[in-house]
């Protein structure tokens, strides 16, 4: 089987992944480790660019890759075309009509936003594309419903999940005492002393819940308990409003966009991580990787039994879920590691446990090329790689 994967979603050569977004990680991350599980019957077609620029880049990458996969489709060079997401399996359009397309199979991965974006002519314009795809691979089970609800024969699903590159974070001390003293060295110090640090990464969008747990959560939490959030976005002046009218200046701290090496430095500090979404009408959490990069840095979630969080959070091994909504039932989650710093080293020794055996890369590799039905491996014609 002749496998060629096709994304928008490259950062350029040489360039740190976003750890905002989650996208373009996923996707390098995945073409990686399927490029070592699949080996030379393995391609890839893929543009290049920073984030400020693929809005603008995209169209012509659409219009290049869908000429050079007709030919390579009228050639007989593969077998079995896997796209990143909905925006490049647009191309199963045009391509029903390519000669030689009864003999390729089109799937593609999908995350949630590019299910649901609530824009009329697209929703329409998904119903075609579906009807385009052999198989179609959500990253969870919420996901896979919104696309059932937008037309998709339910045959043709084929939940996988994200993963996460085990060997991005240093290995995490577990002990909550002496955590702290990996934001000695960062731009981030001081570290709070005692208490509870919390953490939350992510653009700042409504559905996130982020003014939502600073104004009806964190009231409820014992003074020594900090909230730090990584990133930015619409509702950033929305937070910095909350922090000031609930006079939590000296609790949570907006820590905008910061590099690698930050990241690692807070998640591998701090002791809780949270995810607080709420229901948002056109748009969901698909999956939370971010929860997965917590997990990497022995930090367990508390996060809502919503969407693609529910999903990614077990309980009791990666960290806990509450109700959408009930800052009751957050806060509880948190406090009952409040002072109890045995309870806490256990949880983060079975997060970190928890994310490496599940969610490494190869063997979510592996789910993926299983779900394509991927079991003999040819050796391919001509290698189709190319990128632009």
């Amino acid at each position: 089987m002749r496998l060629l994967f096709v994304s928008h979603s490259f950062t350029p050569e040489g360039k740190d992944l976003a750890n905002l977004g989650g996208m373009q990680r996923v996707a390098v991350e995945l073409d990686s480790a399927m490029s070592r599980v699949v080996g030379p019957s393995y391609a890839h077609l893929v543009l290049r660019s920073t984030w400020r620029w693929v809005h603008w880049k995209v169209p012509f990458f659409l219009v290049r890759t869908g000429l050079t996969l007709r030919r390579l489709i009228r050639r007989g060079d593969v077998d079995l075309v896997l796209f990143s997401s909905m925006v490049t399996a647009a191309l199963a359009v045009p391509l029903a009509y390519a000669r030689g397309r009864d003999r390729v199979r089109l799937a593609a991965i999908v995350h949630g936003l590019d299910v649901t974006t609530p824009f009329p002519p697209y929703q329409r314009f998904l119903r075609r594309v579906f009807a385009r795809l052999d198989l179609v691979l959500p990253v969870s089970r919420a996901t896979g419903a919104a696309c059932v609800e937008r037309g998709l024969d339910p045959d043709r699903l084929r939940p996988v999940g994200n993963g996460v590159d085990v060997g991005r974070f240093p290995e995490p001390s577990h002990d909550p005492s002496r955590r702290r003293a990996s934001l000695a060295e960062s731009a981030l110090a001081p570290a709070p002393d005692g208490g509870l640090l919390l953490v939350s990464v992510g653009r700042h969008v409504r559905r996130k819940g982020f003014e939502w747990f600073i104004r009806t959560v964190m009231p409820r939490l014992p003074d020594d308990v900090r909230y730090w959030l990584v990133g930015e976005g619409p509702e950033t002046p929305a937070l910095r409003v909350a922090i000031d009218e609930c006079g939590l200046e000296d609790r949570v701290r907006l820590l905008g966009r910061r590099s690698e090496a930050e990241l690692a430095a807070l998640l591998g500090a701090a002791d809780l991580f949270v995810m607080p979404n709420i229901p948002v009408p056109g748009d969901m959490e698909g999956f939370g990787v971010v929860i997965l990069e917590a997990g990497l840095a022995g930090l367990p979630s508390v996060g809502a039994r919503l969407e693609g969080v529910a999903e990614v959070i077990s309980e009791g091994r990666n960290g806990h879920l509450v109700p959408p909504g009930d800052a009751g039932a957050f806060a509880d989650a948190i406090r009952a590691y409040h002072g109890d710093p045995d309870r806490l080293a256990a949880a983060s020794r079975s997060a970190r446990s928890y994310t490496v055996e599940g969610f490494g890369w190869s063997a979510v590799a592996s789910r993926t090329l299983e779900a394509l039905g991927l079991s003999v491996i040819r050796v391919p014609s001509p290698d189709p790689r190319a990128t632009g």
